[in-house]
């Protein structure tokens, strides 16, 4: 079992920058990929960042290269996502979420067995 906690989310304008924060407890944490993944209103989830076990493989989303950077750190427990230059389309709410078997390149939200209780982002235009 791994149970995920978000924080960092809010309201921000076209451009701007927030930080995601998860924290994450349970055994064998550090054996689960991580990912960050969205949802907004009226879409299917979509996986935006993922990171692997030991953070050699990362994966993004082709609509937030260049303007993410997820960050995990093992040894607190914890995974962040970095988001700048934000748009109005970035809106929903973000998941932090773990899992351990996946189909293709983490950007499955199937593969995904544990999530955290979400947090908003709102990027006004």
């Amino acid at each position: 079992q791994v149970q995920l906690v978000e924080s960092g989310g809010g309201l921000v304008q076209t451009g701007g920058s927030l930080r995601l924060s998860c924290s994450a407890s349970g055994t064998a944490f550090g054996t689960y990929a991580l990912g960050w993944l969205r949802q907004a209103p009226g879409k299917e989830p979509q996986v935006v960042s993922a990171t692997s076990f030991k953070g050699g493989h990362t994966y993004y989303a082709d609509s937030v290269k260049g303007r993410f950077t997820i960050f995990r750190d093992n040894t607190k427990n914890t995974v962040s996502l970095q988001m700048n230059n934000l748009r109005p389309e970035d809106t929903a709410v973000y998941y932090c979420a773990a899992g351990s078997h996946f189909r293709g390149d983490y950007d499955d939200p199937r593969d995904y067995d544990y999530w955290g209780q979400g947090t908003q982002v709102t990027v006004s235009s």
